[in-house]
Protein backbone atom coordinates (compact mmCIF):
# COMPACT_ATOMS: atom_id res chain seq x y z
CA UNK A 1 0.00 0.00 0.00
CA UNK A 2 1.09 3.56 -0.67
CA UNK A 3 1.86 5.84 2.25
CA UNK A 4 -0.46 8.75 2.89
CA UNK A 5 1.26 11.88 1.60
CA UNK A 6 0.88 15.17 -0.22
CA UNK A 7 2.21 15.27 -3.76
CA UNK A 8 2.75 18.66 -5.36
CA UNK A 9 3.34 20.11 -8.80
CA UNK A 10 3.37 23.39 -10.67
CA UNK A 11 2.09 21.65 -13.81
CA UNK A 12 -1.67 21.98 -14.17
CA UNK A 13 -1.86 19.08 -16.65
CA UNK A 14 -0.18 16.74 -14.18
CA UNK A 15 -2.42 18.00 -11.38
CA UNK A 16 -5.65 17.48 -13.32
CA UNK A 17 -4.56 14.03 -14.46
CA UNK A 18 -4.10 12.99 -10.83
CA UNK A 19 -6.73 15.00 -8.95
CA UNK A 20 -9.24 15.87 -11.65
CA UNK A 21 -11.51 12.82 -11.21
CA UNK A 22 -11.61 13.41 -7.45
CA UNK A 23 -12.48 17.09 -7.89
CA UNK A 24 -15.16 16.43 -10.50
CA UNK A 25 -17.04 14.02 -8.25
CA UNK A 26 -18.05 17.10 -6.21
CA UNK A 27 -17.76 19.71 -8.93
CA UNK A 28 -19.90 22.36 -7.23
CA UNK A 29 -18.07 22.09 -3.92
CA UNK A 30 -14.71 22.17 -5.71
CA UNK A 31 -15.71 24.99 -8.05
CA UNK A 32 -12.83 27.34 -7.22
CA UNK A 33 -10.03 24.86 -7.86
CA UNK A 34 -11.76 23.49 -10.96
CA UNK A 35 -12.45 26.89 -12.50
CA UNK A 36 -8.98 28.34 -11.83
CA UNK A 37 -7.19 25.28 -13.16
CA UNK A 38 -9.47 25.26 -16.20
CA UNK A 39 -8.36 28.82 -16.92
CA UNK A 40 -4.75 27.72 -16.53
CA UNK A 41 -5.34 24.90 -18.97
CA UNK A 42 -7.16 26.69 -21.78
CA UNK A 43 -5.77 30.21 -21.74
CA UNK A 44 -2.62 30.29 -23.82
CA UNK A 45 -1.32 33.28 -21.87
CA UNK A 46 -2.10 31.74 -18.47
CA UNK A 47 0.72 29.29 -17.83
CA UNK A 48 0.89 27.64 -14.37
CA UNK A 49 3.21 30.45 -13.31
CA UNK A 50 0.99 33.35 -14.37
CA UNK A 51 -2.55 32.01 -14.22
CA UNK A 52 -3.68 33.12 -10.79
CA UNK A 53 -0.89 35.36 -9.52
CA UNK A 54 -2.04 38.65 -11.08
CA UNK A 55 0.53 40.89 -12.74
CA UNK A 56 0.35 43.87 -10.43
CA UNK A 57 1.95 45.33 -7.32
CA UNK A 58 2.38 41.97 -5.60
CA UNK A 59 4.20 40.58 -8.61
CA UNK A 60 6.35 43.66 -9.12
CA UNK A 61 7.54 43.77 -5.53
CA UNK A 62 8.30 40.03 -5.21
CA UNK A 63 11.87 39.25 -4.11
CA UNK A 64 14.19 38.56 -7.00
CA UNK A 65 15.98 35.48 -5.63
CA UNK A 66 15.29 32.13 -7.38
CA UNK A 67 13.92 30.52 -4.20
CA UNK A 68 11.58 33.45 -3.58
CA UNK A 69 10.44 33.47 -7.19
CA UNK A 70 9.62 29.76 -7.00
CA UNK A 71 7.72 30.27 -3.74
CA UNK A 72 5.57 32.95 -5.39
CA UNK A 73 4.44 30.68 -8.24
CA UNK A 74 1.20 28.70 -8.11
CA UNK A 75 1.45 25.31 -6.44
CA UNK A 76 -1.06 22.47 -6.78
CA UNK A 77 -1.26 19.22 -4.91
CA UNK A 78 -3.23 16.16 -3.88
CA UNK A 79 -3.41 13.87 -0.85
CA UNK A 80 -3.33 10.11 -1.35
CA UNK A 81 -4.90 7.67 1.10
CA UNK A 82 -3.25 4.38 2.19
CA UNK A 83 -4.36 2.59 -1.00
CA UNK A 84 -3.17 5.40 -3.26
CA UNK A 85 -6.56 6.97 -4.01
CA UNK A 86 -6.79 10.76 -4.07
CA UNK A 87 -8.59 11.95 -0.94
CA UNK A 88 -7.95 15.69 -0.98
CA UNK A 89 -6.47 18.52 -3.02
CA UNK A 90 -5.24 22.08 -2.67
CA UNK A 91 -4.33 25.11 -4.78
CA UNK A 92 -2.05 27.97 -3.73
CA UNK A 93 -1.76 31.05 -5.95
CA UNK A 94 0.04 33.79 -3.96
CA UNK A 95 -0.95 36.34 -2.76
CA UNK A 96 -4.29 34.55 -2.35
CA UNK A 97 -5.08 32.01 0.39
CA UNK A 98 -4.54 28.30 0.05
CA UNK A 99 -7.78 26.74 -1.24
CA UNK A 100 -8.29 23.33 0.34
CA UNK A 101 -10.92 20.65 -0.29
CA UNK A 102 -12.52 18.44 2.31
CA UNK A 103 -9.61 16.47 3.79
CA UNK A 104 -8.61 14.80 7.03
CA UNK A 105 -7.59 17.49 9.58
CA UNK A 106 -4.24 15.75 10.13
CA UNK A 107 -3.54 16.02 6.42
CA UNK A 108 -4.44 19.73 6.52
CA UNK A 109 -2.04 20.31 9.41
CA UNK A 110 0.74 18.44 7.61
CA UNK A 111 0.16 20.49 4.47
CA UNK A 112 0.70 23.73 6.39
CA UNK A 113 3.53 22.56 8.60
CA UNK A 114 5.60 20.53 6.15
CA UNK A 115 4.48 20.64 2.52
CA UNK A 116 4.07 24.44 2.37
CA UNK A 117 7.34 25.19 4.18
CA UNK A 118 9.14 28.06 2.50
CA UNK A 119 6.04 29.46 0.81
CA UNK A 120 4.37 32.80 1.67
CA UNK A 121 1.05 31.56 3.08
CA UNK A 122 -1.27 34.45 3.92
CA UNK A 123 -4.35 32.42 4.76
CA UNK A 124 -6.55 29.45 3.97
CA UNK A 125 -9.97 28.95 2.38
CA UNK A 126 -11.56 25.71 3.59
CA UNK A 127 -14.28 24.08 5.65
CA UNK A 128 -14.10 25.44 9.21
CA UNK A 129 -12.61 22.33 10.86
CA UNK A 130 -10.11 21.87 8.01
CA UNK A 131 -9.16 25.55 8.10
CA UNK A 132 -8.51 25.38 11.84
CA UNK A 133 -6.31 22.30 11.43
CA UNK A 134 -4.35 24.01 8.67
CA UNK A 135 -3.96 27.09 10.88
CA UNK A 136 -2.62 24.90 13.71
CA UNK A 137 -0.02 23.46 11.34
CA UNK A 138 0.92 26.94 10.15
CA UNK A 139 1.35 28.17 13.73
CA UNK A 140 3.50 25.15 14.58
CA UNK A 141 5.71 25.81 11.58
CA UNK A 142 6.09 29.47 12.50
CA UNK A 143 6.24 28.96 16.28
CA UNK A 144 3.22 31.15 16.81
CA UNK A 145 1.16 33.70 14.93
CA UNK A 146 -2.49 34.60 14.51
CA UNK A 147 -5.22 33.12 12.37
CA UNK A 148 -8.24 35.42 12.23
CA UNK A 149 -11.55 35.01 10.41
CA UNK A 150 -11.29 37.08 7.25
CA UNK A 151 -14.58 36.05 5.65
CA UNK A 152 -17.35 33.50 6.05
CA UNK A 153 -18.75 32.34 2.72
CA UNK A 154 -21.80 30.43 1.60
CA UNK A 155 -21.98 28.41 -1.60
CA UNK A 156 -25.28 28.59 -3.48
CA UNK A 157 -26.45 26.46 -6.39
CA UNK A 158 -29.16 27.48 -8.85
CA UNK A 159 -32.30 25.39 -8.43
CA UNK A 160 -34.89 27.03 -10.72
CA UNK A 161 -34.22 30.45 -12.17
CA UNK A 162 -36.76 33.10 -11.19
CA UNK A 163 -36.50 36.36 -13.12
CA UNK A 164 -36.89 39.59 -11.15
CA UNK A 165 -40.48 40.79 -11.23
CA UNK A 166 -40.89 43.60 -11.98
CA UNK A 167 -37.79 43.66 -14.14
CA UNK A 168 -35.67 46.82 -14.04
CA UNK A 169 -35.29 49.08 -17.03
CA UNK A 170 -32.78 48.01 -19.62
CA UNK A 171 -31.49 44.78 -21.10
CA UNK A 172 -28.55 42.42 -20.92
CA UNK A 173 -25.74 42.06 -23.44
CA UNK A 174 -22.33 40.41 -23.51
CA UNK A 175 -19.38 42.68 -22.87
CA UNK A 176 -17.27 43.59 -25.89
CA UNK A 177 -13.59 44.42 -26.23
CA UNK A 178 -14.46 48.09 -25.85
CA UNK A 179 -15.82 47.38 -22.37
CA UNK A 180 -12.45 46.18 -21.06
CA UNK A 181 -11.47 49.44 -19.34
CA UNK A 182 -14.87 49.80 -17.66
CA UNK A 183 -14.83 46.14 -16.58
CA UNK A 184 -11.30 46.41 -15.14
CA UNK A 185 -12.31 49.50 -13.19
CA UNK A 186 -15.37 47.78 -11.77
CA UNK A 187 -13.32 44.69 -10.88
CA UNK A 188 -10.94 46.93 -8.94
CA UNK A 189 -13.81 48.75 -7.23
CA UNK A 190 -15.40 45.43 -6.27
CA UNK A 191 -12.12 44.10 -4.83
CA UNK A 192 -11.64 47.27 -2.79
CA UNK A 193 -15.22 47.27 -1.52
CA UNK A 194 -15.19 43.66 -0.34
CA UNK A 195 -11.60 43.95 0.96
CA UNK A 196 -10.39 41.18 -1.31
CA UNK A 197 -6.91 39.84 -0.57
CA UNK A 198 -5.94 40.69 -4.14
CA UNK A 199 -7.16 44.29 -3.97
CA UNK A 200 -4.87 46.87 -5.49
CA UNK A 201 -3.88 44.61 -8.39
CA UNK A 202 -4.14 45.76 -11.99
CA UNK A 203 -7.35 44.15 -13.25
CA UNK A 204 -6.83 44.82 -16.96
CA UNK A 205 -5.69 41.29 -17.83
CA UNK A 206 -8.47 39.72 -15.77
CA UNK A 207 -11.06 41.88 -17.53
CA UNK A 208 -9.76 41.03 -21.00
CA UNK A 209 -9.63 37.33 -20.17
CA UNK A 210 -13.23 37.30 -18.89
CA UNK A 211 -14.51 39.19 -21.90
CA UNK A 212 -12.62 36.91 -24.30
CA UNK A 213 -14.63 33.84 -23.31
CA UNK A 214 -17.98 35.62 -23.00
CA UNK A 215 -17.73 35.76 -19.22
CA UNK A 216 -19.04 39.29 -18.61
CA UNK A 217 -22.75 40.09 -18.84
CA UNK A 218 -23.52 43.81 -18.88
CA UNK A 219 -26.87 45.22 -17.84
CA UNK A 220 -27.45 48.39 -19.83
CA UNK A 221 -30.10 50.99 -19.03
CA UNK A 222 -30.60 54.33 -20.72
CA UNK A 223 -27.81 53.48 -23.13
CA UNK A 224 -25.23 53.09 -20.34
CA UNK A 225 -23.76 50.08 -18.50
CA UNK A 226 -25.16 50.02 -14.96
CA UNK A 227 -24.10 46.58 -13.65
CA UNK A 228 -22.12 43.49 -14.55
CA UNK A 229 -22.42 39.82 -13.66
CA UNK A 230 -19.45 37.65 -14.58
CA UNK A 231 -18.90 33.91 -14.80
CA UNK A 232 -16.03 31.46 -14.95
CA UNK A 233 -15.27 29.21 -17.87
CA UNK A 234 -17.64 26.24 -17.71
CA UNK A 235 -15.89 23.04 -16.66
CA UNK A 236 -17.49 19.60 -16.66
CA UNK A 237 -20.99 21.08 -16.83
CA UNK A 238 -20.44 23.56 -13.97
CA UNK A 239 -19.87 27.32 -13.99
CA UNK A 240 -19.65 29.91 -11.22
CA UNK A 241 -21.10 33.41 -11.20
CA UNK A 242 -18.89 36.20 -9.92
CA UNK A 243 -18.03 38.93 -9.46
CA UNK A 244 -21.31 40.83 -9.61
CA UNK A 245 -21.00 44.60 -9.31
CA UNK A 246 -23.16 47.72 -9.50
CA UNK A 247 -21.63 51.17 -8.90
CA UNK A 248 -23.00 52.72 -5.67
CA UNK A 249 -24.89 55.46 -7.49
CA UNK A 250 -26.76 52.86 -9.56
CA UNK A 251 -27.87 50.59 -6.73
CA UNK A 252 -31.41 50.01 -5.54
CA UNK A 253 -32.93 49.43 -8.98
CA UNK A 254 -32.51 45.67 -9.31
CA UNK A 255 -29.78 45.84 -11.94
CA UNK A 256 -27.51 43.31 -10.22
CA UNK A 257 -30.34 40.81 -9.85
CA UNK A 258 -31.26 41.16 -13.51
CA UNK A 259 -27.65 40.88 -14.68
CA UNK A 260 -27.15 37.75 -12.55
CA UNK A 261 -30.35 36.20 -13.87
CA UNK A 262 -29.31 36.96 -17.45
CA UNK A 263 -25.83 35.46 -16.94
CA UNK A 264 -27.35 32.41 -15.27
CA UNK A 265 -29.84 31.89 -18.11
CA UNK A 266 -27.10 32.19 -20.71
CA UNK A 267 -25.06 29.50 -18.93
CA UNK A 268 -28.08 27.21 -18.74
CA UNK A 269 -28.80 27.78 -22.43
CA UNK A 270 -25.19 26.85 -23.19
CA UNK A 271 -25.64 23.50 -21.44
CA UNK A 272 -24.47 24.12 -17.88
CA UNK A 273 -25.88 21.51 -15.51
CA UNK A 274 -24.85 23.36 -12.35
CA UNK A 275 -24.55 27.12 -11.87
CA UNK A 276 -23.13 28.20 -8.52
CA UNK A 277 -21.96 31.30 -6.70
CA UNK A 278 -20.43 32.36 -3.39
CA UNK A 279 -21.68 35.07 -1.07
CA UNK A 280 -20.19 36.82 1.92
CA UNK A 281 -22.35 35.82 4.91
CA UNK A 282 -21.78 39.30 6.35
CA UNK A 283 -23.74 40.79 3.43
CA UNK A 284 -27.45 40.04 3.95
CA UNK A 285 -28.44 41.99 0.82
CA UNK A 286 -26.55 39.79 -1.62
CA UNK A 287 -27.65 36.61 0.14
CA UNK A 288 -31.32 37.59 -0.15
CA UNK A 289 -31.00 38.76 -3.76
CA UNK A 290 -29.59 35.47 -4.99
CA UNK A 291 -32.15 33.41 -3.10
CA UNK A 292 -34.96 35.42 -4.68
CA UNK A 293 -33.80 34.50 -8.17
CA UNK A 294 -33.55 30.80 -7.38
CA UNK A 295 -30.20 30.07 -5.72
CA UNK A 296 -30.23 27.67 -2.76
CA UNK A 297 -27.58 27.14 -0.03
CA UNK A 298 -25.18 24.22 -0.36
CA UNK A 299 -22.49 24.69 2.29
CA UNK A 300 -20.36 27.20 4.19
CA UNK A 301 -16.63 27.83 4.11
CA UNK A 302 -14.32 30.16 6.01
CA UNK A 303 -11.31 32.20 4.96
CA UNK A 304 -8.68 32.67 7.67
CA UNK A 305 -6.01 35.35 7.40
CA UNK A 306 -2.60 34.69 8.97
CA UNK A 307 -0.33 37.22 10.63
CA UNK A 308 2.92 36.97 12.56
CA UNK A 309 1.59 38.86 15.63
Amino acid sequence: MAAMAWQTTGDVTEFLAAAGPYLRRERARNTVILSVTETMRVNAAATPRASAAPAGPAARTAPAGPADQAAARPLLGWWSDPVGAVAGAFMHTPPFPVVLTAVDPEAAAELAAVTMAGRPVGGVNAYPEVAEAFADGWRNRNRGGRADVYRRQRLYRLAELVWPDPAPDGAARLARAGDARLTAGWFAAFAAEVDDMGKGEDQSAAARQKISHGGVTVWEAGGEPVAIACNTLPVDGMARIGPVYTPPERRGHGYASAATAAASQRLLDAGAEEVVLYTDLANPVSNSIYQRIGYRPVEDRVVLAFSAD
